[in-house]
């Protein structure tokens, strides 16, 4: 199997908790807190391994909650670097209002890097040994770290290794300027990417191909809900639905089909395939309880199915 490595600049512990009903002004009483590990990277990390695959996370940890963020990656099993910084790994918090079912998150914008700490983790992929054949570029970037980061992430790494880059905003468009092999955006990023207010899904094979022949990406996965993706390269473009299932939490969906997708690739599928898997691994997130990620055998079975 292919190596993979993921890098999260921006990784959180997920507090999750409950309440009766959200209500302003009140003191709430909460049920048991659990604390999973968040950020982009780092679930696809971990979405890989419960797929069957292996993956080494890279991170920022800061404090106790970075030790905190260490010791539940341990506690999984997964296989991770954390790379050290001064100030406190980030916390966000996610309430269940148990009256309507609905979920409230509450994102924390991140530790503050300083220059030498960006340039620390430019070290690191700069020094990987062996090179992997895919490094995922996940999530948002912290504070102190320039839009353009992702670039120079791009340029530091290893001619053979190839590029997934999964973020949203000034880091999507600053980060396809330094050419990378894959990108999920859903159709609100796309749209954006493409200086427009909202694409129509007949729209997004123009949009991603014009990406591609530019020589932004070599593959764009265009999300686009319930409803699956939308795979584009430069000779093919093909609408992959997403299977008919009861939607728990869509917390994880979009990291689990990301790592869905790489472990595809890592297994030497081709594409098409690749993205099956992600879209299986995306419907079989949707159908766990809070932010639980994919399990593996909800997983092969929507992927069987798709087939």
């Amino acid at each position: 199997m292919l190596q993979t490595v993921t890098l999260t600049l921006n990784p959180a512990v997920d507090s999750i908790t409950s309440v009766e009903r959200v209500v302003a002004e009140r003191k709430l009483r909460c049920g048991e807190p659990r604390f999973d590990p968040g950020g982009g990277g780092l679930n696809v990390a971990r979405a890989i391994q419960r797929l069957g695959g292996q993956a080494v996370a890279y991170w920022t940890r800061g404090g106790p909650m970075g030790e905190l963020l260490e010791q539940r990656l341990d506690a999984e099993g997964v296989r991770h670097r954390p790379i050290p910084i001064e100030a406190m790994t980030r916390e966000n918090l996610i309430v269940l209002e148990q009256a309507s079912g609905q979920q409230f998150r509450f994102g924390m914008p991140g530790a503050k890097l300083t220059a030498d700490e960006a340039e620390r983790c430019l070290r690191s992929v700069r020094e990987l040994d062996p090179a992997p054949d895919f490094l995922v570029l996940s999530g948002s970037l912290p504070p102190g770290v320039e839009d353009d980061f992702y670039v120079r992430v791009a340029e530091a790494s290893p001619s053979a290794c190839r590029i997934v880059l999964d973020t949203s905003g000034p880091p999507l468009r600053a980060g396809i300027e330094g050419g990378v092999y894959l990108i999920k955006p859903n159709v609100r990023e796309l749209s954006e990417l493409a200086g427009r207010d909202r694409l129509e899904v007949s729209e997004i094979r123009d949009v991603a191909r014009g990406l591609i022949s530019a020589g932004h990406v070599r593959v764009v996965v265009t999300s686009l809900g319930s409803s699956g993706v939308m795979l584009v390269t430069e000779t093919d473009c093909e609408h992959i639905p997403a299977p008919e299932v009861e939607v728990r939490s869509k917390v994880g969906a979009g990291d689990s089909t990301v790592a869905g997708i790489v472990l595809g690739l890592a297994q030497q599928k081709e594409i098409r395939d690749a993205v099956r898997l992600g879209v299986a691994a995306g419907s079989a997130a949707v159908i766990t309880e809070g932010t639980e990620l994919c399990r593996r055998q909800d997983a092969m079975r929507l992927y069987e199915e798709i087939r």
